[in-house]
């Protein structure tokens, strides 16, 4: 049986070094081979989005040699502003050929930190693909600043599969998956599937691309989070040609590393509260019983009486942290109350939920 029907829609996140040459400019074959899959994949009527990285490096190749001593962040806008054209316009051309109409997402964190701004997202992408269109998703590098970026493109292929509803995230880098050693080691071997909840620390190689933003620890850590939402996620090698059609249109065993879907899927609200850590605003602090609690039963809110503490300053339907006595990260929800009232109700009885079981994400 083909894998035909099995995915409605899918989120393929295209890496840097998948797109660029060994001397950092695009990899003009690389990129025409990828929409010539992604192609097929249309045609078998299979929604796709893709997450491209490639832009600063298309705008680096153009102007690297007129620019003078300039930081790292213009910089960076700067080759973003030109190379965000040059890319659509080079995934325009090859998309056309094929009849195909592709169109730029631009996001930034910033403008996903709230429910109604990531429904306003979600609901133009639902447009495009009802009607025919591919879209494109980048971070908007040129109004991007350091402490408001996602990690990488990683993150943001995350945040979009779940803000989606994809039944599939597929992470294309320059190696075949995650090792159960170093990838140069000729022992090493793929680790080829990832139970739910399964820790893979030990395998990961710390170590950063050398023209992305990301690596293999942020891949492995966004995978998990995701197949933890219900969506299947696969990280495999983007050089290897027909590898986006081998792994959705055949059954042939392709070598990649799957992590395995959670068996339920989250309700939307939770896949965004879940993809919005980095837009926390504060924190709540749970005693020991609070904690037990909250791990016992899927159904449990955090109340007032089994807070000890407030950190930060929110406003009502912020995203803030969960944590343990110890400091430790238990998960993120939406607050039903500022700060101020937090503190205000702390270890009081009998009173509305800080945060309803339903804005609630445990890690």
């Amino acid at each position: 049986m083909t894998q035909q029907g099995k995915y409605r829609r899918i989120v393929i996140k295209i890496g840097s070094n998948v797109l660029t040459r060994d001397d950092g400019r695009p990899d003009t074959t690389r990129i025409s081979a990828l929409v010539d899959e992604i192609a097929r994949l249309h045609r078998a009527r299979i929604e796709v989005i893709v997450v491209s990285s490639g832009a600063v490096a298309s705008g680096r190749s153009l102007l690297e040699s007129r620019v003078g001593r300039i930081d790292t962040v213009s910089a960076r806008q700067l080759y973003s502003a030109v190379g965000q054209v040059k890319l659509l316009n080079r995934y325009y051309d090859l998309f056309n050929e094929y009849g195909i109409t592709c169109g730029q997402v631009l996001t930034t964190k910033e403008s996903l930190s709230t429910r109604r701004q990531y429904l306003n997202q979600r609901n133009c992408m639902e447009a495009m693909l009802a009607a025919g269109v591919i879209p494109i998703v980048n971070e908007n590098d040129t109004i991007s600043v350091t402490e408001l970026m996602f990690t990488d493109n990683d993150e943001l292929s995350g945040l979009v599969a779940a803000m989606m509803g994809a039944d599939a995230l597929l992470i294309l880098s320059n190696i075949d998956g995650i090792y159960d050693g170093s990838p140069s080691d000729p022992a090493s071997q793929v680790i080829r599937r990832v139970a739910p909840g399964r820790d893979l620390s030990q395998y990961i190689d710390t170590t950063r691309s050398s023209r992305g933003r990301g690596g293999m620890t942020s891949k492995s850590r966004i995978s998990s989070r995701v197949a933890g939402e219900g969506i299947e996620v696969v990280i495999a090698n983007g050089r290897r040609d027909n590898i986006l059609t081998d792994l959705v249109l055949t059954d042939r065993d392709v070598v990649c590393t799957r992590f395995e879907p959670a068996p339920h899927s989250a309700s939307g609200v939770k896949k965004w509260i879940a993809s919005s850590e980095g837009f926390a605003k504060g924190a709540l602090r749970l005693d020991a019983g609070a904690v037990e609690a909250v791990r016992r039963s899927q159904a449990a809110s955090i109340l007032a009486v089994g807070v000890t503490g407030v950190e930060g300053e929110f406003e009502r339907d912020d995203i803030v942290r969960i944590l343990s006595p110890d400091g430790t990260q238990l998960g993120v929800g939406r607050i039903s109350c500022d700060s101020d009232t937090a503190r205000r109700n702390l270890g009081r009885k009998g009173l509305k939920p800080l945060i309803h079981c339903d804005y609630l994400y445990l890690e």
